[in-house]
C-alpha cells in the first residue's frame, strides 16, 4: 500500500468552508492511489468553543483544581469532536471513514499526564481499515497509558501523532496542513519580502521551530528524521506543494541548494542575567544552574567563564530567578526586554565570513549585539527587543533571502 498521513490543524477545521477544503485534499489523494490516515487537532483557537485553550479556561473558571489525569480526559475532547465532524462530512460525500482515538490507533505512552511520551505504536488496527480503503481518522495529541488512561502529548502533540504514525506505517509522506503556504525564510509580519522555501532539511526546520517559527513542532520533526519519512508543510486553502522537509533535496525537481543561510527566526520576551564570581567561592556556576533547575526555570544562551556566568530566561521567570540568586548570596544583573535572533542554515558550517556578515548587517543599522552563540547550523545573537524587527530585516537582506 502507498500510505499517506495528512494532519489538519485547528484553523483547518474551524469552519464549514475550511473543513470542505480538508475533504478536497483527502479526495484528491485517494484518487492519486493513496490509503490515507488523517490526524486532527481540536477545532479553532482560543475562544472557539472546542479549542484546547477554551477547554483549559473552563477548568480555570471552575476552581482550577482538576487533577492532571482528569485534565487530560477533558483536553482529549477537542480532537474527538473534530474527528467526529470530519468523519460525518466524509461519509456524506461517499468517502468511507472511521474514527480511532489515540489509544485505539495503538499509541502507547508513559503516564506523564499533560506531556506524555510515546513508548510504542501498534498500527495493526489502522492497517486493517487501510487495506479495505477506509480513511482512518485519528485524534491527534493523545495516546493511552498502559492501564488504559487517556494521556496527552503536550504542545505540538498532533504533529507528533502524525509523524509517529507515518513512521510506524512506513508512510510515503506526512502532510502537515496549516493556514500558511509552507515554511518561509522569516516571519512575514515583520519581513515583508519573506519567501516560501521549497525544501528544507530536518535539522534546519528543527532549529527554526525551536527559535520561534511555529509551523511544526521540533519533536515531530525528530521522529520523522529518525524514520526518514519526508514531511510537507502545506496550506489547507490552496493546492500548492508547500515546503518539503527531507534530507533528500533532490526530491524537489529543479531545486538547487546554493545558499549558506536558509532562514531567520526570532524569540522575544527574554531577560539576560549576568552573575559575577565571588572571590573564594568556587561553586558559583554549580549553585547558579542548580538553583534554576530546582525551581524549573528554563535557561538558554549560556556563556560560562571563570569570572562568571551569563544566560537568558523568559521575561516572566526573570523576577523569580533574580530573587532566588540573591537568596543564595549572588548579586545578579538583569536586562529585560531582549530578543534572540537566529540565523539558520545547514550550508554555513565551516564557511568563513558568516559571522562577519551578521555583525556587518547589524552594525550598519546601529544595533548592539549583547551576546552570541553558535552551533553547526545556527548562529544566535541577543539584541534589545526594539531592535528585533530591524535586525530581522537587515539580516534577511544581507543574506539575500528575498531572491
Amino acid at each position: 500500500m502507498r500510505i499517506l498521513v495528512q494532519k489538519f490543524g485547528g484553523t483547518s477545521l474551524s469552519s464549514d468552508k475550511a473543513r470542505s477544503h480538508c475533504v478536497d485534499h483527502i479526495a484528491r489523494e485517494l484518487k492519486n492511489g493513496y490509503r490515507i490516515v488523517v490526524v486532527v487537532s481540536a477545532m479553532g483557537r482560543k475562544g472557539d468553543p472546542y479549542a484546547t485553550d477554551t477547554l483549559l479556561q473552563l477548568v480555570r473558571d471552575n476552581g482550577d483544581r482538576l487533577p492532571p489525569r482528569e485534565r487530560d480526559m477533558l483536553l482529549g475532547c477537542g480532537e474527538i469532536i473534530s474527528a467526529a465532524a470530519l468523519c460525518s462530512l466524509l461519509n456524506s460525500k461517499g468517502i468511507a471513514s472511521i474514527v480511532l482515538n489515540g489509544g485505539q490507533a495503538g499509541i502507547r505512552t508513559d503516564e506523564q499526564f499533560g506531556h506524555a511520551r510515546i513508548k510504542e505504536l501498534h498500527p495493526e488496527r489502522m492497517l486493517e481499515h487501510l487495506r479495505v480503503g477506509t480513511v482512518v481518522i485519528v485524534t491527534g495529541f493523545q495516546g493511552s497509558a498502559e492501564n488504559g488512561d487517556l494521556t496527552t502529548l503536550g504542545r505540538g502533540g498532533s504533529d507528533t501523532t502524525a509523524t509517529a504514525i507515518g513512521a510506524a506505517l512506513h508512510a510515503e509522506m506526512v502532510d502537515i496542513y496549516t493556514d500558511v503556504n509552507g515554511i518561509l525564510t522569516a516571519d512575514p509580519r515583520i519581513v515583508k519580502d519573506a519567501k516560501p522555501l521549497p525544501v528544507v532539511g530536518y535539522a534546519e526546520i528543527c532549529n527554526m521551530a525551536r527559535q520561534g517559527a511555529k509551523v511544526i513542532h521540533p519533536r515531530a520533526v525528530e521522529i520523522a528524521q529518525q524514520a526518514r519519512v519526508p514531511i510537507r508543510v502545506r496550506s489547507t486553502f490552496s493546492e500548492d506543494e508547500g515546503t518539503l522537509v527531507t534530507d533528500r533535496p533532490e526530491l524537489v525537481k529543479g531545486y538547487v541548494a546554493d545558499k549558506h543561510v536558509t532562514g531567520i527566526a526570532h524569540v522575544a520576551g527574554i531577560t539576560q542575567i549576568s552573575v559575577q564570581a565571588i572571590e573564594g567561592r568556587t561553586d558559583m556556576q554549580l549553585q547558579v544552574f542548580q538553583t534554576m533547575a530546582r525551581n524549573h526555570i528554563s535557561v538558554d544562551f549560556i556563556n560560562v567563564t571563570p569570572s562568571g556566568a551569563v544566560y537568558t530566561v523568559f521575561d516572566q521567570d526573570a523576577e523569580r530567578a533574580v530573587s532566588l540568586l540573591r537568596s543564595n548570596g549572588f548579586e545578579p544583573a538583569a536586562v529585560s526586554g531582549c530578543a534572540k535572533v537566529s540565523v539558520i542554515g545547514g550550508g554555513m558550517n565551516g564557511v568563513p565570513g558568516v559571522m562577519a556578515r551578521i555583525v556587518e548587517a547589524l552594525t550598519e543599522q546601529g544595533i548592539t549585539i549583547m551576546q552570541s552563540a553558535d552551533s553547526n547550523t545556527t548562529i544566535w545573537v541577543l539584541v534589545k527587543e526594539p531592535d528585533m524587527a530591524p535586525a530581522l530585516q537587515a539580516l534577511h537582506a544581507k543574506f539575500e533571502l528575498h531572491l
